[in-house]
């Protein structure tokens, strides 16, 4: 072969090896399916998510957990499923329309055609916390922190007390019970620990620096729970709560007098 044409295969080689070494990888197709976002859920319910709990729902909603059970029928209140929906409210009971074309025209034919109905009785639910665990009779409740007050139940409101502080400030159980929920999942309210003391009080504790219980623990009374900060809030405070059967109650009914 001349030098001449070797010179051009070379020339050649160097062209085809410049196109192909510029054209882009074919794209690389994820095959990974992503999860629909779930519709928001309709009027009268919620939709469960990641990281809720009933007592966390029923704080939320101002209801009582026992009655969220029986609602929705939850064999065990503690096992909800992500992303189901959560009735709020008890259903409607539709009774079907009593036709009276074939009843006797005696009343007393009618009074023995018709049986005596007998009560029911409701299987009452149980909770994820066992009654065990939480003490029926409660002691005199005490102030959760030291500090001003700054907020009073119902000003701006508020559906608790705001109690002043310092960044770490303790943070006590205001009365014996066991600790239901421990998380950041409720708008508002930052670092949250809820207790449920007896069969129908709750006592909240919002905007915390450290929380130093986790869920299922009981606690006594005057025992450090959490550190004081101002997570998901404007100042460093504690915002604390009782509710009563779910509702707000003002706490300064239940706490000793300050002098």
């Amino acid at each position: 072969m001349s030098r001449h044409a070797t010179g051009l295969m070379l020339l050649s080689l160097l062209w085809l090896t410049g196109c192909i070494s510029t054209q882009k990888p074919a794209p690389v197709r994820d095959t990974n399916l992503v999860s629909r976002p779930l519709p928001p859920a309709p009027a009268g319910f919620h939709r469960i998510q990641r990281g809720d709990t009933l007592y966390k729902i029923a704080f939320q909603y101002g209801l009582d957990f026992r009655d969220l059970a029986a609602w929705n029928q939850l064999a065990d209140p503690g096992v909800i499923q992500s992303g189901k929906l959560l009735r709020l409210a008890p259903p409607i009971q539709r009774r079907a329309p009593v036709s009276t074309a074939a009843m006797p025209a005696t009343a007393d034919v009618l009074t023995r055609a018709m049986p005596v109905p007998t009560p029911q009785k409701t299987a009452e639910k149980t909770p994820s916390i066992s009654e065990a665990a939480v003490p029926e009779q409660l002691e005199t409740w005490i102030w959760p922190s030291q500090g001003p007050l700054l907020t009073r139940f119902g000003q701006a409101a508020s559906k608790g007390i705001d109690i002043g502080g310092s960044r770490g400030h303790p943070v006590r159980a205001a009365n014996a019970g066991t600790v239901v929920y421990a998380g950041t999942n409720l708008r508002g309210y930052g670092k949250l620990i809820i207790i449920r003391h007896g069969k129908s009080h709750l006592s909240a504790y919002a905007h915390n620096e450290r929380m130093l219980v986790a869920e299922g623990q009981s606690v006594m009374r005057g025992q450090s729970i959490a550190e004081m900060g101002d997570t998901d809030a404007d100042r460093i405070k504690l915002h604390f709560e009782i509710r009563e059967h779910g509702k707000p109650v003002d706490p300064l009914n239940y706490l000793p007098k300050q002098s």
